[in-house]
């Protein structure tokens, strides 16, 4: 036979077999992206503390958002300026499509014929919270956000919280000095510095453009916090000590303290499987004009009769803190006793 008959015969064949191959490949890799296309969802934007509410101007202009307001964009606790708790941005119903794509927390509010309420979180990006209110008359809308308006802002918080946590990148000399010391895990983003280290006690800090972050630990007996019949005063009292001892400005005779102008603010919380005292509070340096913002956790770790504290504090004159101390939050919530 022909060698060019031959080439050609299983050319064909090739051809045919390859056409065959394709056929039944391509329906399935369209499949696969379509799959794909419908699991993965897109990167959020907007910065931190951010909402979109969705509203008409009519509602917005009126009782409702002023209920919206006063639930959402209350001043943060702890800081000595006022500050939002989330920065609400109003968009009219008829772009409500347009900002379920990328929006990362979007409250929807609107009058209909029934009274309804519903939270999907990561709908078609992530991180994201979609809030839906719907009343039939604007009573019944603002019934449903005073009453609902805590577990929003909780699960937005926590939401925020892990997206900061999720960007973290360790640095692994600053992180082992913590876990070494203390023996737990927390996560030390890499542009946090150690500037001190004592007996039980670590101070390690961030510059950043007009001032500083802070995240300072330290070890407690069992016994400094057994009492709790005055737990905020003990707490106030131990880091009024760690200050004296270890935090002094660059002048003779100062040191940081507790503000006594602005009573601190306590919660109990559960921290890495334990029972922690969370307080928010201002610090000032005595005798120099320094001041900001703190938030103090001490855990307490039964097992070891020993009380772990964590705080982080800020130094940022003229600029807003709240976005500051949501960071030192959440990386502080990153321990693992």
């Amino acid at each position: 036979m022909d060698k060019y008959k031959i080439l050609r015969k299983f050319g064909f064949y090739f051809d045919m077999n390859k056409t065959l191959f394709l056929l039944l490949l391509v329906p399935f890799l369209f499949s696969s992206c379509i799959e794909e296309r419908k699991n993965t969802a897109y990167e959020t934007l907007g910065k931190i503390n951010s909402v979109s509410v969705i509203i008409d101007d009519q509602l917005w202009n009126g009782e409702v958002g002023d209920s919206l307001r006063n639930k959402f964009a209350s001043p943060v606790i702890g800081l000595q300026d006022e500050e939002p708790l989330f920065v609400l941005n109003q968009y009219p119903v008829k772009l409500l499509d347009g900002f379920l794509t990328k929006s990362r927390n979007i409250i929807v509010v609107k009058k209909d014929v029934k009274n309804d309420f519903s939270i999907k979180e990561n709908e078609t990006s992530n991180p994201q919270i979609l809030i839906r209110f719907s009343g039939r008359t604007l009573k019944d809308l603002i019934d449903s956000i005073e009453v609902k308006a805590p577990q929003i802002t909780k699960m937005i918080r926590d939401s925020e919280i892990r997206s900061i946590q999720s960007q973290i990148y360790v640095d692994k000399s600053e992180t082992n000095d913590i876990n070494e010391q203390f023996d737990v895990d927390v996560k030390i983003p890499v542009k946090f510095k150690t500037v001190l280290k004592g007996k039980k006690f670590l101070w390690m800090k961030k510059e950043i453009n007009g001032g500083n972050l802070s995240i300072i630990a330290y070890q407690l007996p069992f016994k400094r916090l057994k009492d709790t019949t005055n737990i905020i005063n003990s707490i106030v009292k131990v880091r009024d000590s760690i200050g004296n001892k270890y935090i002094h400005g660059s002048k003779k005779r100062t040191r940081m303290v507790t503000e006594t102008d602005f009573t601190p603010y306590l919660d109990k919380i559960n921290l890495s499987n334990h029972v922690a005292y969370e307080t928010k509070g201002t610090w000032n340096l005595k005798n120099a004009f320094m001041s900001g913002p703190f938030i103090n956790y001490a855990i307490v770790d039964e097992q070891r009769k020993r009380v772990i504290v964590l705080e982080g504090f800020c130094y940022a004159p003229f600029k807003g803190k709240s976005d500051f101390m949501l960071e030192l939050e959440a990386i502080i919530k990153t321990i693992k006793l």
